[in-house]
């Protein structure tokens, strides 16, 4: 077991590159002996230093933050969209399908992955130093999740890119092939399942279990329509029989139910740290003008919780599309009461309900929340199950008994077989359920691009210039810039 415990380890995720700083040597006139453990000569021989360059690895990857899951994955779709503040300069390119490889943002999600790339391969470059690490093997499989996550979030947002495997390999290579970037992503995963720990007893909260490798692998089967691959890898995780569904819908994402059994792999945010820089923003452009109570709820505004200018808002087809007895509507806000007292009935103005998912933590410090962002949660297991079997075999008994474990969490009555008479049906019914069930999650934009909605969506909302080709996002231009070989997605 590692020394650093978890406070420590979720500090070290917030620097993103914080690992990387014992490879940096001082060079002036009063250089000084180093004597650390995890100085820079040894660093790679101990277990902290191992650790110090894994915590920059999963720093890395931990990029699904609020760019992620607004401007990338939501607000280029049907569920929402965003006004005022700085923010909106950006925000823009995304709901009106504008975007272009100067994206800043785009630049920085790139850069961050391959970031964690870099981290991953110092480890795997060098892991015979790690000889007299008593857990060396599960500490390199680590290496081996986080570089395959890496890959696979990379795929999901830019389809192939360079195959690095190695911090030996050269600077400029091209982007891999299709079937290469896939087969690669698919046996790291495969190679470190049985040697990751099983879930629950990893060495600090953050870190890849047995579970997590799993469930990342059913999401990249689902995504790349493997159908069978993605039906046997779900079953083997509810064989597990570690995850299960959480009661209450409208409590899962707070921060007082984090590391529940619902969650198989989070992005973990904390209030506190280094500038914030590993805490959840969302909550703050969810607050409308002047929030000052929400009388339904009972939330009221603390003196500790910013209200920004930037606005995030729910699309009322969005909102509308949910049946009134759902539990899952719970989370939005309709109405509330500003600081003058006037009752607001956010109805009465276009696209303007929002969303709580990600409740405001009570300890939060000005901007910096601490709900976590699940990457795979055990409802989206059940829901691919039902997907992949669908898709292979048409409407059948087990995927309707899927789908309803989920919406009896949410209240609802059971779906019947005989209401769908067409793979097309379910699979309409499939998409639904998930904006229902995982709004404020970053999954629309992959969900409509995997059942072929996204342009289509995208032209219904008025959008009429969107084109197939922005189903990838462009190669970020300073990459582009920096490497000879790689060559821009089409279209851009």
């Amino acid at each position: 077991m590692s020394s650093i415990n978890r406070s420590e380890f979720l500090k070290l995720l917030a620097g993103g590159g914080f690992g990387m700083f014992f490879f940096s040597s001082c060079k002036n006139i009063l250089q000084e002996q180093p004597y650390s453990q995890i100085a820079p000569g040894n660093l790679l021989t101990s277990q902290d230093g191992v650790t110090a360059v894994l915590a920059s690895a999963y720093g890395n990857a931990n990029a699904i933050s609020k760019y992620f899951v607004n401007d990338l994955s939501e607000w280029c779709t049907d569920l929402s969209w965003q006004t005022n503040g700085g923010e909106n300069r950006e925000a823009v390119l995304y709901i009106n399908f504008n975007w272009d490889p100067s994206a800043g943002g785009l630049n920085n999600y790139y850069n961050n992955y391959y970031g964690a790339i870099r981290d991953a391969n110092t480890i795997l470059d060098n892991k015979d130093q790690m000889s007299k690490i008593a857990n060396a093997d599960e500490l390199i499989a680590e290496a081996r999740f986080v570089r395959a996550l890496s890959y696979q979030y990379l795929h999901l947002m830019f389809g192939p890119t360079p195959l690095r495997k190695s911090n030996n390999d050269k600077l400029d290579l091209p982007k891999a092939s299709e079937s290469d970037m896939l087969s690669f992503i698919e046996s790291e995963y495969k190679a470190v399942i049985s040697t990751l720990p099983d879930p629950g007893k990893e060495a600090a909260y953050g870190r890849a279990t047995s579970g997590a490798a799993r469930g990342l692998l059913c999401k990249f089967y689902l995504n790349t329509k493997q159908w069978q691959k993605a039906a046997d890898m779900a079953k083997e995780i509810i064989n597990m029989g570690y995850y299960n569904l959480f009661p209450n819908f409208m409590d899962m994402l707070k921060v007082s139910n984090e590391g529940n059994r619902e969650m198989i792999w989070v992005f973990p945010y904390s209030a506190k740290g280094h500038g914030g820089q590993e805490a959840n923003l969302i909550a703050n452009g969810t607050f409308p003008p002047g929030f000052q109570k929400w009388p339904r709820t009972g939330l009221v505004m603390q003196s500790n919780w910013n209200n920004w200018a930037s606005q995030y808002r729910l699309r009322d087809a969005f909102y509308n599309s949910f049946d009134p007895n759902d539990d899952r509507i719970k989370p939005i806000m309709t109405e509330y009461i500003n600081a003058k007292g006037n009752t607001i009935n956010l109805l009465n103005t276009k696209d303007d309900t929002r969303s709580f998912r990600y409740w405001p933590d009570p300890n939060a410090q000005g901007n910096f929340h601490g709900n976590d962002i699940p990457a795979v949660r055990y409802a989206d297991i059940l829901l691919t199950r039902a997907e992949a079997l669908n898709e292979l075999n048409g409407p059948n008994q087990e995927s309707i008994d899927l789908i309803n474990q989920v919406r009896t969490r949410a209240g609802m009555s059971n779906l019947q077989l005989s209401g769908f008479s067409s793979k097309d049906a379910l699979r309409s019914h499939i998409l639904l359920e998930r904006g229902w069930e995982f709004y404020d999650e970053g999954k629309r934009r992959e969900d409509l691009i995997r059942m072929g909605k996204f342009i289509e969506y995208a032209h219904n909302r008025g959008v009429s210039h969107a084109d197939s080709h922005q189903v990838l996002y462009p190669i970020p231009q300073p990459a582009i810039d920096a490497n000879p070989n790689l060559k821009q997605n089409p279209g851009y």
